[in-house]
């Protein structure tokens, strides 16, 4: 599941103490919705000593700083995220991006409670977030992020259909982006999809079986949530501009 490279980086934040949650693709990957990916996303918890045992990891690592901003706290804190390039033996151009804070994503003591642990057969524990909250920061602009959102929740659901906790429940209802899925949820489950449907309306077209108004619905939905997130991300932007304009 991890490549060497990606080994290397994950052990040597363990190895420091580094308190990180691995998101993006290689966490993808671990739940079953990805095949592949060149970079290794964290999200942080940005305070003081956890960012001097991260320094300590990335000089291990040979990490150097490849684009704007520069690794402080306060861009961390705004939601900039920090990228690093990997130069030591074993992690030779692995690319480590580093955020704290997302659109949407709950704060990262939240997200640390409901982390998913794995324990490979080095003995390195690896810290990844969970797959409902891995979603929630998956609802961005970019293309390539919704079907890997939908891949996310039916392999949730296809772990766990058998064991439909009302809160594994509550999750399929309010974060798939399949119709037929969305249309047995609520035939089996009408209660909890009447509900959910005050936090997404969609839910009364799959009550309905509403299958084309269900389709145009989540394709609304998708170019909400992409606005959000450009809406989110400009005063970001503007700030990153700046910055190159003045490194130039």
């Amino acid at each position: 599941m991890i490549r060497s490279p990606i080994h290397k980086v994950l052990s040597t934040l363990c190895t420091h103490s580094v308190r990180y949650l691995l998101m993006g693709g290689q966490a993808c990957i671990f739940y079953g919705a990805a095949e592949f990916s060149r970079d290794c996303d964290i999200a942080l918890h940005c305070e003081p000593d956890n960012l001097a045992r991260l320094q300590a990891a990335l000089d291990v690592l040979e990490a150097e700083s490849i684009a704007v901003p520069p690794f402080e706290p306060g861009y961390l804190l705004r939601g900039h995220a920090v990228h690093f390039r990997c130069r030591a033996a074993g992690a030779e151009g692995m690319r480590l991006d580093v955020m704290a804070r997302m659109r949407g994503v709950a704060p990262f003591e939240e997200l640390w409670e409901r982390r998913t642990t794995i324990d490979d057969q080095t003995g390195v524990a690896i810290e990844v977030m969970s797959l409902p909250d891995l979603v929630a920061a998956k609802k961005t602009q970019r293309d390539k992020d919704w079907p890997m959102i939908r891949r996310l929740v039916e392999a949730h659901y296809a772990e766990h259909h058998n064991d439909p906790a009302a809160e594994r429940v509550q999750f399929w209802l309010g974060s798939s982006r399949t119709p037929d899925m969305l249309i047995r949820l609520a035939s089996e489950y009408p209660e909890l999809t009447g509900e959910k449907v005050l936090d997404r309306p969609l839910l009364a077209q799959a009550l309905g079986s509403d299958h084309p108004a269900l389709e145009r619905a989540l394709l609304e939905e998708q170019e909400s949530e992409r606005a959000a997130d450009r809406a989110y991300w400009e005063p970001l932007r503007k700030e990153m501009e700046k910055l190159r304009h003045e490194r130039r």
